[in-house]
């Protein structure tokens, strides 16, 4: 995001949110379906939480070994006739596919929808060195058309009405639209067409990456992918070292809960499996394949406190739950990733200062935990992610003391039961980190133990 968003303190950010009742509307009726469907494929999938349950192993035996499977992943490219470039950083990602464009006389370039392109600001890149970079997913060309960020991770134009991109369709394309979804989508289909014909290189992400064949796979649901892979002369793909998984029957399991979270179908439209560039007496394809392995921090994460996001398979079914982000949307978070994990992968990529704010935009209530697919405990995180925050300072001085102050309040049982029953007289900072505060065990008069206290990262329903 831009640094003059990031200038502005959170508080006023979601402030301006919740007063934009266009983005109320948007937010409402888009989660609200997606919490619909995920509920309603799944009920009618008895394997799914086993299946949940072995995705999250397997991606745990992955991060074991990460080096070994990246290590055969790219030798299974490279033996396809694909190339394989490492990046550390963010800045290498984007001059290796600089570098490309500079070398192969690129002038156009398609893209299919990536987070990771997003992550390490490639169109802005490209544009800057001469590259006209077009995106082709409807929601990305949505946003890419009024200048904006994606504001959900699946659902990039999840903020705007079809009024607005009526509105939009109308100025931009110089025409005159209705606001029906077939309409608009027929006229960017015409608009992109003729894109797919000229561009000279493809850039996709990458859902997984299969390291004993080489295979690396796109889940989508509008078949652009498909053309952004075997129309253009060059395809590059770029991925988090994380994507990378160890088999093909591990795959199923993926593809099985992955499009069920994220939009409560079976499967996606286009499950679109990538082995190197054409081959000779192949019809299409590229001449040339590329993968980039981007790390930019995630490496130094695996023995960290936020391990466990690196679990994420990007399907945003945290986000369309979580009653933060469905009150104030995905551009208020200020960064590439929104809502609850969004928050953890900033840390993770950002460090700790970037979030000193964002780590308090959750109420913990455990629906985002319920409903991802590798049942990643965000809620767990969030609270040490608070936690290292206090301990290095990064809060005001302000909530730092009030903070601990609060810790103090809360150690005995006589003050927790005032502050139970008075939650007015609590000051504004005590109510707001009272969710990240430690309970004692409960104890009846008589002094016999009654339980652990309500815990603040327990799992509750999704909302309805």
């Amino acid at each position: 995001m831009s640094d003059a968003l990031l200038r502005t303190p959170f508080p006023e950010r979601a402030g301006a949110a919740l007063k934009d009742t266009f983005l109320q509307e948007a937010l409402k009726i888009a989660t609200t379906k997606f919490i619909d469907l995920r509920r309603e494929s799944f009920a009618g999938f008895p394997q799914g939480e086993a299946l949940r349950d072995r995705a999250r192993a397997i991606k745990e035996a992955t991060l074991q070994h990460l080096d070994v499977h990246l290590e055969r992943l790219a030798d299974n490219v490279e033996r396809l006739g694909g190339h394989v470039h490492w990046a550390t950083t963010a800045e290498e990602a984007r001059e290796m596919v600089l570098r490309l464009c500079r070398d192969r006389g690129v002038r156009m370039a398609v893209k299919s929808k990536s987070m990771a392109t997003e992550e390490i600001d490639l169109n802005e890149a490209l544009e800057h060195a001469g590259v006209t970079p077009v995106e082709t997913d409807l929601g990305e060309y949505i946003i890419q058309l009024a200048h904006e960020k994606p504001s959900h991770i699946i659902a990039p134009a999840i903020h705007k009405t079809k009024g607005q991109v009526a509105e939009l369709f109308s100025r931009e394309l110089k025409g005159s639209f209705e606001a029906d979804p077939e309409i608009l989508t027929a006229v960017a289909r015409k608009a992109l067409r003729e894109k797919f014909l000229q561009a000279d290189m493809g850039i996709t992400g990458a859902n997984f990456a299969v390291a004993e064949t080489g295979t690396v796979v796109l889940v989508t649901n509008e078949g652009n992918g498909r053309m952004v892979t075997s129309l253009p002369r060059i395809h590059v793909a770029l991925m988090g070292v994380e994507k990378v998984i160890p088999s093909m029957t591990d795959l199923m399991v993926f593809l099985a809960i992955l499009a069920r979270s994220a939009t409560g179908q079976k499967l996606s439209s286009y499950t679109t499996l990538v082995r190197g560039p054409r081959r000779a007496g192949e019809l299409e394809g590229p001449e040339e394949f590329h993968l980039i392995l981007l790390d930019n921090g995630r490496s130094r994460q695996i023995a960290s406190t936020l391990r466990e996001a690196l679990y994420c398979l990007r399907c945003g079914a945290c986000l369309n739950v979580c009653p933060v982000y469905r009150q104030i949307g995905g551009h208020a978070y200020g960064y590439t990733y929104p809502g609850p994990i969004g928050i953890l992968l900033t840390a993770m990529l950002k460090g700790n200062e970037s979030v000193r704010e964002l780590a308090h935009a959750s109420s913990l209530c455990g629906a985002c935990k319920d409903v991802c697919p590798v049942r990643i405990d965000i809620p767990r995180m969030l609270v040490d992610l608070r936690q290292q925050i206090d301990k290095e300072n990064l809060a005001p001085a302000g909530e730092r003391l009030v903070f601990r102050a609060a810790r103090r309040l809360w150690a005995h049982q006589d003050a927790q039961r005032a502050c139970a029953r008075s939650p007015r007289t609590q000051p504004p900072q005590v109510q707001r980190f009272a969710p990240a505060l430690p309970l004692r065990r409960r104890t009846s008069r008589q002094g016999r133990s009654k339980g652990p206290a309500p815990s603040t990262t327990g799992t509750n329903r999704s909302p309805r």
